[in-house]
């Protein structure tokens, strides 16, 4: 069995046993409801193994537990100041995951309640108050409503339900020796993409399908075993920031977004794929009204932004250096073009920028028109355009396309074209990208390839020609000509089916003779 093969399965597996736990433990929530209770536990598990491995390292040669060291005052004051410098934050031992699962298969002799979760949360928050990762923990748990009457009416209906929880994640075994993939990581990438598949489109804006992330990330790492920075300014659950990450060696991974609890998905998700808390900073706040990394230059950009979301568009955005230099602010019922101008203030000189957009970007008129235009013809930042299939992202069906810019393209660079609209493979509820199709889209963009009904690299001229409308059926000829007509051959077999039917017709006459009818 190859390693691909081998991971394959090992998701497979993975996969079933995290969807049953999730069936069998939503009970009165629907999933996206249920889902901050199972990521949360799994994220409180994570925290608490990892602070535990690293305690019984520091206190192996003194032989001692690290309950028992907590005890001692000398040896607590140490330990904290060693993990909360490296890990940035503690879980102290009674509040332990393993110690919960100890209390909770106790049975009736164990001490384990819900508001000894709750209190686990409050200290693990406490521990990092006035510490440099203060703004990387604070409200992570926010979401985990442990008091909320939708897991039980009394402290003992919460406890037993969040018990179940408890004891199901437990036996995910995130530590495998012959692990082919990042166990705890992928647990999480999976429960979040089936919360949005299952949830419609609400879930579904924090979730880019893994396979789009894919070709977002190999475009703005090209040629490239390293970047300094990487930036998504609407990062939803850093899915996206992450496949970056699995492509070149990200020194900083930079995010803002504007709900709070994928926000709090972002940060969890971060931690979890062990990014430590100095290598990341993720911000909540609406991006176009209060950037949060305004006078910061990324070397790659990738995004999925709310599609035609609505934004405020307010005159005062004419004076904004994002803005100003275009003459026309984006319409008030699409943003989709304020986005793509935020993102072109954020790129570096040397940077490259990939982000999802409905096809409306590529042949809108009005201020939109005026905003494609400067960038093609003022400023030549335009590289690709890539359009994709329909129904490849939860809780929309329309066809989506990339466009991928860069800052220094040379004068005569071509655009490029690419029409991988008609290539996916039909899944149950949305179509998908195959590892062949991306291999493709991603080839193609590399070699700047013309392909017949596929891409074709355009001059600017030609951009010019057409109005600066991108619509791709402009510059892709996909049409297929149908099979001439061949008449003689109709008449022909007309000629033959009349014949045919005289035929039954003799026959039934006969039959009917017998019977003296």
């Amino acid at each position: 069995m190859t390693t691909s093969e081998l991971q394959r399965q090992q998701q497979a597996e993975l996969h079933k046993k995290l969807w049953a736990m999730a069936n069998d433990l939503r009970g009165q929530m629907d999933a996206s409801e249920f889902k901050d209770y199972i990521l949360g536990l799994i994220f409180y598990r994570y925290l608490s193994e990892k602070v535990e491995a690293r305690a019984n390292v520091l206190l192996k040669e003194d032989d001692i537990s690290f309950a028992d060291a907590w005890k001692n005052e000398e040896y607590r004051e140490h330990l904290a100041e060693y993990l909360v410098d490296e890990l940035g934050y503690i879980v102290e031992p009674q509040f332990l995951f393993s110690h919960f699962l100890k209390e909770i298969e106790k049975g009736a002799n164990g001490n384990f309640d819900v508001e000894m979760l709750q209190n686990g949360v409050k200290a693990i928050e406490s521990s990092t108050l006035g510490t440099d990762s203060q703004d990387d923990f604070q409200n992570l748990f926010d979401d985990m409503d442990l008091t909320s009457s939708r897991l039980g009416r009394t402290v003992k209906d919460r406890t037993n339900l969040i018990s179940k929880v408890i004891v199901n994640i437990a036996e995910i075994p995130f530590e495998q020796d012959n692990a082919e993939i990042d166990v705890l990581g992928d647990a999480y990438e999976y429960m979040i993409s089936q919360f949005a598949a299952n949830a419609g489109k609400k879930a579904g804006e924090f979730y880019t399908p893994q396979q789009v992330s894919k070709i977002l990330a190999r475009i703005v790492t090209a040629g490239k075993a390293e970047i300094r920075d990487v930036y998504d300014g609407a990062c939803g659950s850093g899915s996206l920031l992450l496949c970056v990450g699995k492509e070149a060696k990200v020194h900083k991974y930079y995010g803002q977004e504007k709900v709070s609890t994928t926000y709090n998905l972002a940060r969890m998700n971060m931690l979890l794929h062990d990014i430590p808390h100095q290598r990341f900073d993720i911000r909540n706040a609406d991006t176009l009204e209060e950037p949060q990394h305004i006078d910061q230059r990324f070397e790659a950009i990738v995004a999925n932004p709310p599609y035609s979301a609505k934004w405020s568009a307010d005159d005062k955005f004419k004076d904004d250096e994002r803005f100003s230099a275009y003459a026309k602010l984006a319409p008030k019922s699409k943003a989709d073009f304020a986005f793509i101008q935020h993102f072109i203030h954020q790129l570096d000189d040397n940077g490259t920028m990939a982000v999802v957009l409905p096809h409306g970007v590529l042949f809108r008129g009005a201020a939109e028109e005026a905003i494609r235009k400067y960038l093609i013809e003022e400023k030549n930042y335009l590289d690709a355009v890539i359009g994709l299939p329909a129904n490849i992202f939860y809780g929309t069906s329309i066809p989506t396309c990339i466009l991928v810019f860069k800052k220094c393209r040379k004068d005569d660079a071509s655009v490029l074209f690419i029409d991988a609209s008609n290539e996916f493979e039909k899944g149950k509820n949305q179509n998908l990208l195959s590892d062949k199709h991306v291999e493709k889209i991603i080839a193609t963009f590399l070699n700047r390839e013309t392909i017949d009904k596929y891409s074709y690299a355009t001059t600017l001229e030609e951009i010019k020609e057409n109005d600066y409308n991108l619509n791709i059926p402009r510059y892709v000829d996909t049409f297929e000509e149908e099979e001439p007509i061949d008449l003689q051959a109709v008449a022909q077999r007309l000629k033959e089916i009349d014949e045919e039917i005289a035929e039954v017709d003799r026959e039934l006459e006969k039959y009917f003779k017998e019977l003296g009818v």
